[in-house]
């Protein structure tokens, strides 16, 4: 009987695993990812380019790839402790303590989920083990963009461990491939680095736990073949939509080809996945283009504006924000004048920052009260609700500051929840800003976290912007919640994703800022939350010109908050110019500007409404760019190529810095005929360029000279259709 039972398993196993060969065409506008199905089972990705107009022709690329013997090197998603020798992307310690894990093809499905989206779903399957992967492919067929991530699924009767287990493995074939990645740190964001890869393992990782962007961001761009400029050149833009530790592997293999692994990152974190769980993996976002970068960024901003930014095909709030007039040291007679300013000025809303909260350990600086989210009496003996009402009778709207993943160690809420800390039982605390980090791991600390956003709404409904913030990485990672201490880095960003999604269930469109001390949370995981970002603490109008440059290449302009601040020398003009390539703020003290800097700010105010349309939703070109050029240019070019706003600024400061020659436009319809003008003068000044009416062709083929130099360092242009 045990002989025939033992017969009858291995038949069905065979029958299980017997499949036949096959490709699986997986199809965007311009580009496909094809994988291939071989006679044992084994999915591997034997292409990823352009697309072929004969469909049928997909099955002929596996014989005519040069691909290994057995194609390990291709896998579509590499196992460990079998046959592979490579990188993978994932590995298993299964229950018996066995470290192996093989996966065959079982079954495809493709469902159609609206006329542009569509996923198809691999289902894999070990052998031996009860141990299932689903490889998901979510694409973006009009926006050239795909999702992908993989679920893995226990169906042994014990607990297994996740020793890695990546999102994605893709695989290009080509002779050369180019890095673009970034680095920094604290007002030194979107730092990039470019370089050719070679043989072995190149990895970006975080392992900051929170803030987990804020040396590296989860972001790339690898260049085909040669490195790709603006326009010409095949070029991938990715990004891991996770806000904690990730591992992003750049492979190239003994074939030459590239193979990339990417996903949160398995350091400290060998998972645990109990039986019957299944563990889904964080999303990688990317798109292909083969018109060079600019055309890239742009496929990566349509999607974010239509399927990932809250409301991003909406509009944006203008706003004052007290911080750099005020810092600590406010009370309502104070914010009461500027309110007052905020209509003057002409923005939509004021923006109350740091420092309102907290009784028995006043906020009256970074170093108590964080954590005890009641209103300060002694500065706000009428709460929040007054100023809320103060702004409606001043014609704008109110918004606030928050850290609630965030505590002081002076504060009652560390007083009385030591163990909702995120710190070691046995050591020392470590700080950054003087504080500590809650640990979302622990369900009622998210019950704490959302109830802070839930009680500013119950108490304040007409509420109507929040600016949240966190300000500190993990050190001396520890929960007391958590039974296994290697699953912390993950739960705590799932927590933090809980907190998130129960709070736009509740508040689904009310705009909010993702900050985290500068870029320290920028990725597509936590913005899926927020409709914006804050890219830097660093405001000097120079920086700012680099760093919102790099940031576009993965977000749209209407996601960047760009405040005009008192940072740097450079005059009002060109701090409130480079502020308008994004979602427009300013904080600065309005009651102290001169007649002549108030009228411009205003005006600049109604230019920048007037063209927001063309910025938030248009497309955007780069024109020259500040690393290589005296003066820094960028246009953004509404839909119906009826309208466009250039920007040109100068960044060297060498003698006779300047625009010597016409700068070539883009994106606009060469058959048109369009009006240049100057705009964002200042009062008493005059343009200095030739104003006229050219035709599209002329503004592309030949250009325009924004006449940047010493004496007009900032230069705004309009582009207007003539009829």
């Amino acid at each position: 009987m045990k002989k025939f039972l033992s017969l009858f398993a291995a038949t069905l196993l065979f029958f299980a695993f017997s499949v036949h060969a096959q490709t699986i065409p997986i199809e965007t506008k311009n580009n496909a990812i094809i994988l291939h199905v071989n006679s044992d089972g084994y999915v591997s990705m034997v292409y990823f380019g352009k697309k072929l107009d004969d469909k049928n022709e997909y099955q002929l690329i596996p014989a005519a790839q040069n691909l290994d013997e057995g194609n390990l090197y291709s896998s579509a998603y590499t196992t460990a402790g079998t046959r592979n020798v490579l990188e993978p992307a994932i590995a298993v310690t299964q229950a018996d303590g066995n470290k192996s894990l093989d996966l065959k093809f079982v079954n495809q499905s493709v469902t159609r989920l609206s006329d542009d989206v569509s996923q198809t779903s691999i289902h894999l399957k070990d052998p031996i083990y009860a141990v299932e992967v689903t490889l998901h492919y979510k694409v973006y067929a009009a926006e050239d963009v795909i999702e992908q991530w993989s679920e893995i699924n226990n169906l042994e009767k014990k607990d297994i461990t996740l020793n890695k287990y990546a999102s994605a493995n893709l695989y290009l074939q080509a002779k050369n491939f180019y890095l673009k990645q970034y680095h920094g740190e604290w007002a030194k964001e979107m730092r990039p680095e470019e370089e050719k890869l070679t043989h072995g393992i190149k990895t970006l990782d975080s392992k900051l736990g929170s803030r987990a962007d804020l040396l590296q961001p989860p972001s790339f761009i690898v260049s085909i073949d040669k490195p790709a400029n603006e326009d010409e050149g095949d070029v991938m833009i990715g990004n891991l939509e996770w806000s904690g530790n990730y591992r992003i592997d750049f492979e190239v293999d003994p074939t030459d080809n590239l193979r990339l692994i990417a996903g949160i990152n398995n350091y400290a974190s060998d998972y645990k996945l109990p039986s019957g769980a299944i563990f889904e993996t964080p999303k990688l976002v990317y798109t292909l283009s083969h018109h060079g970068k600019g055309e890239a960024s742009r496929n990566l901003q349509d999607w974010a504006r239509k399927y990932q930014l809250i409301d991003g095909e909406g509009p944006r709030l203008t706003l004052l924000n007290n911080w750099e007039s005020t810092f600590f040291s406010f009370d309502e007679n104070k914010l009461a004048e500027i309110l007052k300013d905020t209509k003057k000025l002409g923005v939509d809303l004021f923006l109350l920052d740091d420092g309102w909260f907290a009784n028995k350990y006043p906020r009256n600086d970074d170093h108590a009260g964080l954590g005890d989210w009641q209103v300060n009496h002694a500065k706000l003996p009428n709460g929040v609700g007054n100023l809320v009402k103060e702004a409606e009778k001043n014609g704008v709207k109110f918004g606030i500051w928050v850290e609630p993943e965030m505590v002081n160690p002076k504060s009652e809420l560390y007083e009385n929840h030591p163990d909702w800390v995120v710190k070691q039982p046995k050591r020392g605390d470590y700080m950054m800003r003087n504080q500590l980090v809650l640990d979302l791991s622990n369900p009622k600390v998210q019950d704490f976290v959302f109830g802070v956003i839930d009680e500013l709404f119950a108490k304040n409904p007409n509420l109507a912007y929040i600016k949240w913030d966190c300000n500190s990485v993990i050190y001396n990672a520890y929960s007391a919640y958590e039974k296994d201490q290697s699953n912390f880095y993950v739960d705590y960003v799932n927590g933090l994703y809980k907190v998130m999604d129960r709070m736009r269930q509740k508040y689904p469109k009310v705009p909010m800022m993702l900050c985290s001390g500068g870029g320290g949370r920028v990725d597509y995981g936590a913005l899926h939350y927020f409709t914006e970002y804050w890219p830097s603490d660093n405001t000097e109008p120079r920086e700012r010109v680099y760093i919102q440059w790099e940031y576009s290449y993965l977000y749209p302009a209407l996601a960047s908050s760009n405040h005009v601040t008192n940072w740097g020398k450079e005059p009002l003009k060109y701090r409130v110019d480079v502020a308008m390539m994004g979602k427009l703020g300013f904080d600065i003290v309005v009651g102290k500007l001169s007649p002549n800097d108030l009228l411009f700010s205003q005006q600049a105010v109604m230019n920048y409404k007037d063209f927001s349309e063309a910025i938030w939703h248009g497309n955007q070109y780069r024109l020259q760019s500040p690393w290589d050029n005296d003066v820094a240019s960028i246009v953004y070019v509404d839909t119906l190529k009826s309208r466009a706003i250039v920007f040109n600024y100068l960044i060297s400061q060498r003698f006779d810095a300047g625009s010597h020659s016409p700068v070539k436009l883009k994106g606009l319809d060469p058959a048109k005929q369009y009006a240049i003008k100057e705009i964002n003068l200042y009062p008493g000044t005059k343009s200095g360029i030739k104003e006229g009416t050219f035709s599209g062709d002329f503004l592309m083929t030949i250009g325009i000279n924004p006449e940047v130099h010493d004496d007009r360092a900032s230069v705004v242009l309009s582009v207007e259709e003539r009829k």
